[in-house]
């Protein structure tokens, strides 16, 4: 039986965008709501720690009603012939949703709480908001697992090992100027193929051989998918 071959997807929020989830970047997004200093960081965390728990409460409450597009349930369709491996920048679940099974969640999950003075004290809450005052176990205040502004980002090092055993890899719904993320890239090995996923031109400086798929990110995936599945 022929070995299949590791796919690694890098995701970004343009996948969730899709679904209704708003982005910071783009015209309409967060960045022209909320100060991105304030609610993203973990600064704004100390200085008003209501403000930062009132968004992401929000942020709950707009997931609960979203829905996996198309290009999450075709990501989940490729682990029929091949061993794919998600490394999303997006704090939603969608991928999870959409049937994919290993995600690994760079900038933390937003239906997760944890202790503000232990990382590894982690809560599953759903879509529910965190109370005003709420503690965790340890007794600190209960916060967003959210990987913030000014924060190092613990699953950085597993995402690189993942890059490294890659076969293929495909990078959708990201512009590919968010570090340390943007970065991965750089860790496959010499001649594997990249396929990027945008609408927009990306711009990419970097040593690898890259085919742009000009597309949404559903859209992509569907020519894509076709492609992969047809060697």
């Amino acid at each position: 039986m022929k070995e299949k071959k590791n796919i690694v997807v890098l995701t970004g929020a343009g996948i969730s965008a899709e679904s209704g989830i708003k982005t910071f970047r783009d015209s309409g997004g967060l960045w022209e709501e909320y100060d991105i200093s304030v609610v993203a960081s973990i600064d704004g965390w100390h200085k008003n720690p209501d403000l930062v728990q009132e968004f992401y409460n929000k942020r709950r409450k707009e997931l609960e009603k979203a829905e996996p597009n198309d290009a999450h349930k075709i990501l989940a369709k490729l682990e029929e012939k091949f061993n794919v491996e998600i490394i999303t920048q997006n704090v939603d679940n969608l991928h999870e949703r959409g049937g994919s099974s290993k995600i690994i969640h760079l900038h933390g999950e937003l239906t997760k709480a944890r202790s503000s003075e232990n990382p590894s004290l982690i809560y599953e809450i759903g879509y529910r908001a965190i109370q005003k005052g709420e503690k965790a176990g340890d007794g600190s205040t209960l916060r967003p697992h959210i990987v913030w502004f000014g924060e190092a980002v613990p699953m950085i090092e597993t995402a690189v090992g993942k890059v490294r055993d890659a076969d293929i890899i495909i990078i959708t719904g990201t512009s590919l100027n968010v570090y340390p993320a943007a970065g991965l890239i750089e860790y496959a090995r010499p001649n594997v193929p990249v396929y990027i996923i945008d609408p927009n031109d990306v711009h990419y400086s970097g040593s690898k051989k890259i085919t742009f798929i000009k597309e949404k990110a559903s859209s992509g995936m569907k020519y894509l998918y076709g492609i992969l599945t047809a060697e």
